[in-house]
């Protein structure tokens, strides 16, 4: 049995955060029914068609989920949603501030019928306060929260290459209900959580707000490298390749010099010994390591580096992690249906195999509207009344 076998979740998403929450419930066992807007469905759906044809994101954030479309502007919408939740024990959301209670499905208007019903709200901004109706896409979260302002280089601010300040929103909501499950096994009562971007990227946030505290400047921009240790970051080999590497202290430096560079004068150099004057003459410094490294190959270089236990990367595009031994030798990867046929998925993180969790195909849009609103008690003429009213 998994964790999370008898719980359902009904949810209102879109885009990542809140389909990013509800995946990993679906993870642990959830039976998941994602609403979606007839015709069109969840607008993520149509970001690319990079994955057979099928969005990337979508395809990342919706497997082993049941699609049900629903108008929820229309009359027949709300009696849907009352047999839903029901049988629901978590309602997630990440529709426009305010949307959801029009819809007569905030918690306080949910709970006096469904006490046990775990209401988790996700926006940018929160429920409230002078920023709640603005628009709040990621990169804009990442701007307010000044995410951005500590990272790409001195000359040129930088947004993370993933879906960050969503993916924090996600963890957070993920997390909050299932302490907020845990919460109603003692209580039985269910509760609302609120979840905001901006919150959750703000507490991502804390060592540098810390770095800065009352007054002190901020974090410098340093690109791939570390804003404070030296040299920790990127460097080029011989044959185009680049690893990272990181030095913590002055014992690594040491054997550094020695068994890396092969250069063991440096370590006593002046201008290099202390990280405080490394980080100084960063510029010089470089220069010597670009120039051993000039003469070797990365996986040379790798070798030196792992042969002194200094820590050391790869810096792998895509196509690396898709192969990389690593996630093969600990057989991460498992195979999930799609309407455009299989495609490789890793296993969720801290899953021991894929017996531990939910792994089931994406669905296709309104795939299981008949049977879902079968199982809630509509007969077949009812099912096509809402169809033909435009209702499913």
């Amino acid at each position: 049995m998994l964790p999370l076998q008898d719980i359902t979740v009904v949810t209102l998403e879109q885009a990542i955060a809140a389909p990013f929450c509800t995946r990993q419930l679906a993870d642990l066992g959830a039976r998941v029914i994602k609403i979606e807007r007839p015709g069109s469905g969840d607008f993520a759906r149509d970001y690319d068609e990079r994955v057979r044809g099928l969005s990337s994101h979508f395809v990342w954030v919706n497997r082993s989920k049941e699609s049900l479309t629903l108008d929820l502007k229309h009359d027949a919408a709300a009696e849907v949603m009352l047999r839903l939740l029901d049988k629901a024990d978590v309602l997630v959301q990440n529709l426009a501030p305010g949307a959801a209670a029009r819809l007569g499905l905030s918690f306080d208007a949910l709970h006096e019928r469904h006490p046990g019903l775990i209401v988790c709200d996700i926006s940018g901004y929160g429920a409230d306060g002078p920023y709640r109706d603005k628009k709040a896409y990621d990169l804009l979260i990442q701007s307010e929260s000044g995410f951005l302002s500590v990272t790409g280089t001195a000359d040129e601010p930088s947004k993370a290459g993933c879906s960050i300040a969503d993916i924090a929103a996600g963890m957070y909501a993920y997390s909050n209900i299932l302490a907020a499950l845990i919460q109603r096994g003692k209580t039985g009562q269910g509760r609302r959580i609120d979840v905001s971007m901006l919150e959750s990227m703000a507490e991502w946030m804390s060592y540098p707000m810390y770095y800065s505290f009352d007054g002190a400047p901020p974090p410098a921009r340093s690109g791939a490298a570390h804003a404070t240790i030296y040299p920790y970051g990127p460097f080029g080999t011989g044959d185009g390749g680049t690893v990272i590497l990181g030095l913590q202290n002055e014992r690594e430096w040491q054997v550094f010099c020695q068994q890396v560079l092969q250069r063991p004068e440096l370590a006593a150099d002046p201008r290099f010994s202390s990280n405080s004057r490394r980080s100084q003459a960063r510029g010089e410094l470089r220069a010597l390591i670009l120039e051993v490294f000039a003469g070797l190959t990365l996986e040379q270089v790798v070798a030196r580096l792992d042969a002194a236990k200094i820590a050391n990367a790869r810096m792998n595009g895509m196509a690396e992690v898709w192969s990389h031994p690593q996630l093969a030798a600990r057989e991460r990867w498992v195979e999930v249906g799609t309407p455009a046929g299989t495609i490789p998925a890793l296993l969720p993180p801290g899953v021991p195999d894929a017996a531990s969790a939910r792994m089931d195909p994406i669905p296709a849009l309104g795939q299981h509207t008949g049977a879902i609103l079968a199982e809630l008690g509509y007969g077949e003429q009812a099912v096509a009344d809402l169809r033909a009213a435009a209702a499913v």
